[in-house]
């Protein structure tokens, strides 16, 4: 009798213990609701986890894999999304939503060549998706080849002239393969249908390019009033001012460029300049030599120093900096004028003689090239 009580508490206990681990194991179809109900709540961590724990249970589930590469996605993990994409793909060979899927993580990561060779293997597929089209001409132009871009999407326009993300890329992309008045007409187009930030600064940014300074600083003054942060605005709503006359407006957009980045080149040299003229040195003295600092290629950073050298009575080194201005843009008459009179001043005549000959060619072909010019 004591042996059969021991046996049946025995049983009792190993069913007691299989119930147990029956009732820890998680149920698979619950685990992808919760995943599911998870991802659309916005609780992205928590979908990932109980997608996961899903796919252990349940391996190769196509739907679960898809769902599980969007939440990382989201998340910004894009390498464990690719190889989640990758292996739904492998389960389900020419799946165009997928990889289209694929294709945005590599977008998204920055892997561009990749991003562009699934773009281009699904508009192959599909060439009125004007979606896939839209992605493939941005992620030519990303990796500089804006002209494959324009071929690619300009034959379209007629189709899809009213997408404006369309109609973004490819004013993106003639502006950066040179066609930039083609480019601006569209980018404006959907700076304005948009209240767009981002599209008003690009378009003033290439008008400023395009000596068009009253445009550009209207398009920057609505992108500096949708989007302060944005990277540059102020600086480029600076020199737009500058060129118009309007230095107080230039000067404060200057100094405001500096509050959020002391190491903008363009402010530290524009204000350092117009501090210059004002004979404000010792201030002056301060910005342009970090602008130059952070730009010694710049021949203008290193053409305003040197002036700034010379007025300081800095005559040597002021001398040595404008002969490698004059060496690396020998076109460009200003320098070889200062030459000329800080050579005279230094008592050497011979050479002052030169640069004032060569001061005489380079003006005398302006004139020809712009008879208008005084």
């Amino acid at each position: 009798m004591l042996v059969f009580m021991r046996a049946l508490a025995a049983i009792l206990a190993f069913f007691t213990l299989l119930a147990a681990g029956l009732a820890q194991t998680p149920d698979p179809q619950q685990l992808l609701v919760d995943g599911i109900q998870a991802q659309q709540r916005g609780d992205f961590r928590t979908a990932i986890r109980d997608y996961q724990e899903f796919l252990r249970l349940r391996p190769n589930s196509f739907q679960a894999e898809v769902n599980l590469g969007a939440a990382l996605v989201h998340e910004g993990q894009y390498d464990a999304a690719i190889a989640v994409y990758q292996s739904a793909l492998s389960h389900a060979p020419g799946n165009n939503h997928v990889l289209l899927d694929l294709a945005l993580a590599y977008y998204k990561k920055g892997d561009f060549p990749r991003a562009k060779e699934h773009f281009a293997a699904i508009n192959r597929a599909e060439p009125n998706n004007v979606q896939v089209a839209t992605l493939l001409g941005d992620t030519e132009n990303r990796l500089g080849e804006p002209a494959e871009a324009v071929g690619l999407l300009a034959p379209l326009e007629s189709k899809y002239s009213e997408n404006l993300d369309f109609e973004y890329a490819l004013g993106s992309a003639l502006i950066a393969s040179g066609q930039r008045r083609e480019g601006v007409v569209r980018i404006e187009k959907v700076a304005k249908e948009k209240n767009s930030a981002e599209a008003y600064l690009l378009a003033g940014s290439t008008l400023l390019k395009m000596n068009e300074f009253t445009r550009a600083r209207d398009d920057l003054d609505i992108a500096l009033r949708l989007n302060p942060k944005l990277s540059g605005i102020y600086s480029l709503a600076g020199t737009a001012r500058d060129n118009i006359g309007d230095l107080k407006g230039a000067e404060a957009a200057f100094r405001q460029a500096l509050k959020s980045d002391h190491d903008d080149f363009t402010a530290n040299l524009y204000l350092g300049a117009m501090l210059y003229k004002r004979r404000q040195l010792q201030e002056a003295r301060i910005y342009l030599a970090h602008a130059l600092q952070l730009n010694p290629s710049s021949s203008m950073a290193r053409y305003e120093f040197a002036i700034l050298e010379s007025v300081s009575g800095q005559y040597e080194a002021a001398l040595h900096d404008l002969q490698i201005v004059a060496k690396e843009d020998p076109n460009w008459l200003e320098p070889h004028i200062e030459l000329a009179t800080l050579y005279y001043r230094l008592h050497q005549p011979a050479d002052g003689a030169r640069e004032r000959q060569i001061v005489e060619e380079l003006s005398a072909k302006q004139q020809a090239k712009d008879p208008g010019t005084p």
